[in-house]
Formats: C-alpha cells, structure tokens, sequence
C-alpha cells in the first residue's frame, strides 16, 4: 500500500506518538521509512536582543545538534523494529512547507506528523503545521494525536 512514508518529527513528546504510529505502520507495510526534522530559519526564530547574544553559528550549531538528537533516536526506534530509516534535518525552512518538499522529493507516499507543534498566539497567527501540509501536501497525510 505505501512504500516509502515520510515521518516528520520535532522531538516533542506528542511527535514521538506519530514517529510510534509511523514506524509501526512501516513494520507492518514492510515500507521504507524516512525521517525529517525542520528547522526554521535563523531570523524568524530569533530576533531583537536575543540575535546578539545568540549569533547565527551558535543557532546552527545549537539547530544541528537537536537534530541529530531526534533524528538518532527515530533511527534507533527504527533498527530495534526492523524498519529501514534515513533520516533528513532540512534546514533554513518553515515546518510545513519544508516536510511537503522533503517528500516530493523523496518520492515519499505517506506522511505520518503529530496534530500540531505549536501553542498558544503562535499557533493562532501561523496555523497548525499540520493544516499547512494538509493543504499543501499532494501524499496522503496520517495526523497523529
């Protein structure tokens, strides 16, 4: 049914519910499995006083190393099941439209994403992320909650 599912994941505890759901899902379809985590661009994620004390090296330092922290810990999941997983960290992009392009590109036929990733006026001024790829996405979506 699906071969290649794309599982996208910020590391939250809700996230690790969807990489949960995703990765048994990929055991069961015997599908290949990649992973993606996006991280937003130094200057909307950082601004006013906090971008001098925080320069850009140090936040892409500061990004790569979550990064691979959460990607790792997919990639453990993954091997103890079984499950063939790459594992991607996109930078320089926003949330939705960095997971939608992640999987045209990969040629991936499922995406698997937890019901939100942000809070409070955030989410009410940008919109749940996985509205975005919703409306965005040409793959079907599976929203985990």
């Amino acid at each position: 049914m699906y071969e290649h599912i794309l599982i996208a994941t910020d590391g939250s505890d809700l996230a690790q519910r969807a990489v949960e759901q995703g990765l048994a899902l990929a055991k069961t379809l015997k599908s290949k499995v990649t992973a993606v985590t996006v991280t937003e661009p130094w200057t909307a994620a950082v601004s006013g006083e906090w971008a001098v004390a925080f320069p850009v090296e140090e936040y892409e330092k500061a990004a790569a190393a979550n990064a691979e922290k959460v990607l790792g810990a997919v990639q453990q999941t993954a091997a103890r099941l079984g499950v063939t997983c790459d594992a991607v960290h996109v930078k320089d992009q926003y949330a939705a439209e960095g997971i939608v392009e992640e999987a045209k590109a990969r040629g991936c036929d499922l995406i698997v994403m937890a019901s939100h990733g942000r809070r409070g006026i955030a989410k009410f001024i940008l919109g749940s992320q996985a509205t975005r790829v919703l409306a965005h996405s040409t793959v079907p979506l599976l929203i985990c909650r």
